[in-house]
Formats: C-alpha cells, structure tokens, sequence
C-alpha cells in the first residue's frame, strides 16, 4: 500500500511513534494521509458461503424462501483496539412471477482502533427460469458506506508535533459518507453454484476533516462450491472456492466441509486454507431449527497462533407466502 504523507504530518508521526499503542499508530499513520488511501477494504467471513449476499447481490433468493443470516467476528485476539465485525442481512423472494424477483437488505459495521466502517444497502435480483438444469441471476445493491474516526481518544502522551499543532490529526469525531454500489452473477444448479462479483462499483470516495480522503477501491469476487455425496448415506463434503481482489492485493480461501445429516438434524466440521494467510477450523450444526456455525482463524505468520479470529455465525429460513391464511411454515436452513 502506498500512502502520500504531507511533510508536517509525516514528522508528527515520527514523533509518536515511541509513545503510542500499535493501533494508534496504525490510525496516525492513516491519518496523516492528506491526499489518498487505496487499500483492499472490505472484511472476510470464515462463513463466506453461508453470507454470500454480504458481496453478491446476485446471491439472494437462491433458497426461495426467507432467509435471515448474521455473523460476529473478533479479530487478531488479545491486541488493543482490535477489529471487531458484525454482519446481519435478509433476503426474500418476492411473492409473484414464480420467485423471479428477488430483494434483499443488509447491514455491515467494522470498529478498528478509532475507526468505524458501516454500509448500509438494499438488493435486487433477477432469477431465470431454468437454464442448463440451474437457474442464473443477476443482482445490483445500491448502498451508503460510511467512515468514522473518534479523534478525541487519541492520546499523544508527552510526544511533539500533537494534534494541537497539526491540522492532520482531528480531535473530534470526524465522518463521511458516499454512495456505493455493487453488482454480480450467480448460477445455482442442484449440485454446484459459482458466482461473480464487483463492489465499490463506483470507487466511492469519502472525505473525513475536510483534509483526509479515503478512496475506496473496486473489490471483485468469485466463489463456487458443490456438494458430493459419499457412499454412507448420511456423509456428505462441501468443498468451496472464494478468490478476492482489489486489482492489488488478492487473497484465496479453499474450504472443505465434512457434513452428517440425519432426519433434520445437521451436523459439520471442516478445515479452511488461505495460502500465505491463515488455516481456519470450523464447526456448526442446526440448533431447534437455527443453524449455527463457529470458526477460529489461525494465522500462518509470526502473529501467533492465539492471535487469531473468532467468528461465529447464524442462519435461519422460512416458508413465506403473504397470501396465504394462516401462519407461515417454517425451517431450518440448508448448507450447501
């Protein structure tokens, strides 16, 4: 990542740099970009498959019922300040045209160090009929993201060149806004699904103080999986694929699931693999009709192994028919 730094906030970072916290320089130092930030943006999910409409619009209504997903992850564990992600959304067939049309919502917010991301946006997907045994969809999502920085917490110690005296460094809550867009592919077939995506349509740009700029770039997706039954009846594996770029940085996450299902009742473990990244461990199952999923990210490199992330996940759908009297069937999600 390359950051273009004024002169005078450039000196004021060396010179917190002997008494601020590891987080709190990771934010003077984003801060005392005056001109441009490019940086890949958007938070990972060790449930990726099960939240596929958190990057593709396309992705909803491919159960064709209600469907209600959330997710909460702690990251790198044991650090100050560090990231904490949350994650909830819901999507529904439309109750015309044979399940066509499909709308979705979701709600994203991100604390890290004295930093606050949030994006809010509305989905649209179109589903075909039948094609080659599947069906493809098309989706857009029209979205505001939103950037906080809460300078009234940064503490600056007895070091030089503080906020008092650089106009790069806020020392009240600072926030902006943009209009974010995003678009994408998914084909579902009873056996695979494979999707295509791209966020950050527009390259939103958001000001924060009048002085800091944060350009956020593009972000492109592709995921797939498919199911494979095993000879015993009750085993199954769910191997999967998401590739994520911003056109700079790429990261790659191979997943593979090892399911046992018996009546209605569903159980899984399974082993995540990001080359140069991480190894992720995974266990969920459904729970009086919720499934519910936890996953531990341990990083490959020298953060340590009890440093990593915590993420837990739940997932609910229901039958819903708003011209039917009566009360709505409901049921549990399945896991592909």
């Amino acid at each position: 990542m390359t950051i273009p730094c004024n002169k005078t906030a450039f000196s004021s970072f060396l010179a917190l740099m002997k008494t601020m916290n590891k987080y709190l320089l990771l934010t003077a130092l984003l801060l005392c970009c005056g001109v441009q930030l490019r940086a890949q943006f958007d938070a990972h999910f060790s449930h990726y498959w099960a939240l596929q409409s958190c990057f593709n619009p396309a992705s909803i209504g491919t159960a064709g019922r209600m469907n209600i997903t959330g997710t909460y992850s702690s990251q790198m564990t044991g650090f100050r300040r560090s990231a904490k992600t949350m994650y909830f959304a819901g999507d529904t067939p439309l109750p015309f045209g044979d399940h066509l049309h499909n709308v979705g919502v979701g709600l994203f917010n991100e604390t890290i160090g004295l930093f606050t991301n949030q994006r809010l946006f509305v989905q649209y997907a179109f589903r075909t009929r039948n094609l080659w045994g599947g069906r493809l969809s098309g989706g857009v999502q029209v979205g505001m993201l939103s950037e906080k920085f809460d300078g009234s917490k940064v503490d600056f110690g007895d070091a030089e060149g503080s906020a008092d005296s650089d106009p790069a460094f806020p020392t009240s809550e600072a926030e902006g806004s943009a209009l974010d867009l995003g678009v994408g592919l998914h084909y579902n077939h009873p056996l695979f699904y494979v999707g295509l995506s791209m966020l950050h349509l527009n390259s939103p740009e958001v000001l924060l103080a009048e002085t800091n700029e944060f350009q956020i770039s593009s972000a492109f997706y592709f995921v797939g999986g498919c199911n494979i039954q095993l000879k015993n009846p009750l085993l199954s594996i769910q191997p999967s694929l998401m590739v994520q770029s911003d056109g700079v940085s790429l990261r790659t996450d191979i997943t593979g699931r090892l399911t046992y299902t018996y009546d209605e009742k569903r159980y899984y473990a399974g082993l995540g693999y990001s080359p140069g990244i991480s190894c992720t461990f995974l266990l969920g199952g459904t729970v009086q009709g919720f499934n519910v999923g936890y996953a531990y990210e341990m990083f490959t490199s020298q953060i340590g192994v009890g440093h990593g992330n915590h993420s837990l996940f739940i997932g609910y759908q229901m039958d819903l028919d708003l011209f039917k009297k009566g009360k709505n069937r409901h049921k549990s999600i399945r896991i592909l």
